[in-house]
């Protein structure tokens, strides 16, 4: 406990000696004032609202960018044909920066949409990534036995295939969870929707709130931290079980 205690201190004092030092609230507020206005906000329904709006949009995203990665990354795998046309079309959706997708996006779908197609779309090359690795390395050996037994499709994919990609799939959600939540905040402050946290931020960069503003970004990073470590804890028992 102390040992997570005093790097968090350590740079809560930097904060606050920097904020001293620039002296003007309006550039760089402190934590006192910083975690004040975090609990006036807190106490809130729309603070309550936007969160809850944002991480089901972040979900949602990550939900269908994950069932397309292993859908495309099962067909790369088994079909020649469908490597030769997919695979590039993924790279590029993996290479191409989230700003412009964002900006694209939003000439195509509604403005509430955007953040979970974007978070979706960062989430899919993820997927088909790390699934592709695991495809490529499964053991022929196992193969050949469910095909000796004459397992069905359905039965090696549950009892060879799944366990086998157990771990890369892990890996590959626990990254894909992190690029789903910043893309899908980034693009609510570029497309601010009705009611999100992005909105927010915009909304208090526009009214030259920084208190505001930091309390928002203050709040992402404490709701990324906790999904992330509930993500990870639950990835852990999936695989022990």
């Amino acid at each position: 406990m102390m040992s997570a205690a005093i790097p968090l201190v350590f740079w809560l004092s930097v904060w606050a000696l920097a904020s001293w030092a620039v002296g003007r609230e309006l550039l760089l507020p402190g934590p006192l004032a910083v975690g004040g206005r975090l609990l006036v906000l807190a106490g809130t329904a729309d603070f309550w609202l936007s969160v809850g709006a944002t991480l089901c949009r972040v979900f949602l995203g990550l939900f269908w960018g994950a069932l397309a990665g292993a859908v495309l990354a099962f067909a790369t795998h088994f079909f020649p044909w469908a490597d030769r046309l997919i695979s590039p079309a993924v790279r590029v959706v993996r290479a191409t920066p989230v700003v412009s997708f964002i900006l694209l996006v939003y000439l195509w779908v509604a403005r509430s949409a955007i953040p979970w197609v974007i978070a979706g779309l960062m989430v899919l090359p993820v997927i088909w990534g790390a699934l592709s690795a695991g495809l490529e390395g499964l053991d022929e050996k196992w193969l050949e036995l469910a095909r000796a037994y004459r397992f069905s499709r359905l039965k090696t994919l549950g009892l060879v295939c799944l366990p086998a990609l157990r771990p890369h799939l892990s890996a590959g959600l626990l990254t894909a969870f992190g690029l789903a939540w910043k893309s899908g905040v980034a693009a609510e402050v570029l497309c601010p929707p009705a009611r999100a946290i992005g909105s927010r931020i915009q909304q208090a960069k526009l009214g030259l709130e920084t208190s505001d503003l930091f309390a928002w970004t203050l709040t992402i990073v404490a709701l990324s931290l906790a999904l992330e470590r509930l993500f990870r804890t639950a990835m852990e028992r999936g695989d022990k079980m």
